[in-house]
């Protein structure tokens, strides 16, 4: 969702940075821009990534979204951003407050509008997927994954212990129902279901019990994971409306 949103704003002429961690947590990662910590490079449906070394250029590129390694946003202080958008999607507030940028805004639950940040976009499917929220909070997370044809939490893969992950299937490949996608310190990740994998951590990640480390959809071989989602695209709308009238 994060880089759907980085991804339509720069499409509608904003400089577009993004601020990662050393070991993203993305495992949608053939549509992340965190895909370029590790790669150096990426493409999202067509905007090109790149990692930044050192400090970031001011201007901002005007033909690819920087990507930088700094989980603290140290950068912040020097860039003095018009808009900040905290998309960490932690459930709660890591310490963003509304002097962060002139308009800041918060993802999903964890955030209220008027009080940490000025807008709050809903990240929950339903009617309100989208919405921009000036005043109050986001839908509680319900920790329900969505379902997908009658499947919920068996389309997620998590660890089942922490340590690093390593993959053992690839993202697109079709699994049955209790393979091994993938482990964690030699204990096995296993799919709840059979379907396409849809995403998957990379290599060499640490990781907590139970963290998410990959989907399956059940839809299977019809879902390209090349793509950004429908929801993505949803919550993408709702950054630029919030940037667009909070600017």
């Amino acid at each position: 969702m994060a880089s759907a949103g980085a991804r339509l704003l720069f499409l509608a002429g904003f400089q577009v940075v993004v601020l990662e961690r050393e070991q993203p947590l993305a495992v949608r990662r053939l549509v992340s821009f965190a895909q370029a910590v590790l790669d150096g490079t990426v493409d999202v449906e067509g905007v090109p990534g790149r990692r930044i070394e050192g400090d970031l250029p001011s201007p901002l590129a005007a033909d690819f979204v920087p990507v930088s390694v700094d989980p603290d946003g140290l950068s912040l202080a020097r860039l003095q951003p018009q808009a900040l958008v905290d998309a960490r999607m932690a459930k709660r507030n890591l310490g963003t407050a509304r002097s962060n940028a002139r308009l800041v805004v918060g993802l999903g639950p964890g955030f209220v509008a008027g009080l940490d940040v000025h807008a709050v976009v809903e990240t929950q499917r339903g009617p309100n997927l989208g919405a921009v929220i000036w005043a109050g909070a986001a839908a509680a997370d319900t920790r329900v994954p969505a379902e997908v044809m009658g499947f919920r939490d068996e389309r997620v893969l998590r660890a089942p212990s922490p340590g690093r992950f390593r993959g053992l299937a690839k993202i697109g490949a079709l699994v049955a129902e209790g393979d091994v996608a993938g482990e964690v310190e030699g204990a096995a990740v296993r799919a709840g279901v059979s379907g396409l994998v849809r995403g998957l951590l990379a290599d060499g990640v640490r990781v907590d019990a139970g963290l998410k480390v990959g989907d399956i959809d059940p839809r299977g071989a019809g879902v390209d994971p090349s793509r950004i989602s429908d929801k993505a695209r949803a919550v993408a709308a709702g950054v630029l409306e919030a940037v667009l009238v909070g600017c």
